[in-house]
């Protein structure tokens, strides 16, 4: 008798309905958000999970469109960088592949030029 051995089932990725920050990222955004509320820059912001991009936009009033949007785009993880900051204007300030590093154009921007 030829026993074989069982053929497991082939892995897949699971392909998420929506992109997300994960807990880490949120607190880098977060703590950074913090700051600039108490230095009186922000007042405000807005998450956002799409299918391809997720988005955390900081306003200075409600009302206004954002000031900053810190982006983060899966597809481009092996590019340009996974994070970006993009300003008002829809410029890109920075992107990279460590969000702590791509944060620092807004902290500089809170200090003024140096």
């Amino acid at each position: 008798m030829n026993a074989e051995a069982p053929i497991p089932f082939p892995q897949t990725q699971r392909v998420p309905d929506e992109v997300s920050f994960d807990r880490r990222e949120l607190g880098l955004i977060l703590r950074l958000y913090g700051r600039m509320v108490a230095a009186g820059e922000w007042r405000d912001y807005a998450i956002a999970a799409m299918r391809d991009l997720a988005v955390f936009a900081v306003f200075r009033r409600t009302a206004e469109t954002p000031l900053y949007r810190i982006e983060k785009r899966p597809k481009l993880r092996n590019r340009q960088g996974l994070y970006a900051v993009v300003g008002m204007d829809g410029r890109v300030l920075r992107r990279g592949h460590d969000l702590d590093q791509v944060l620092k154009v807004l902290e500089r921007r809170m200090i003024g030029p140096v």
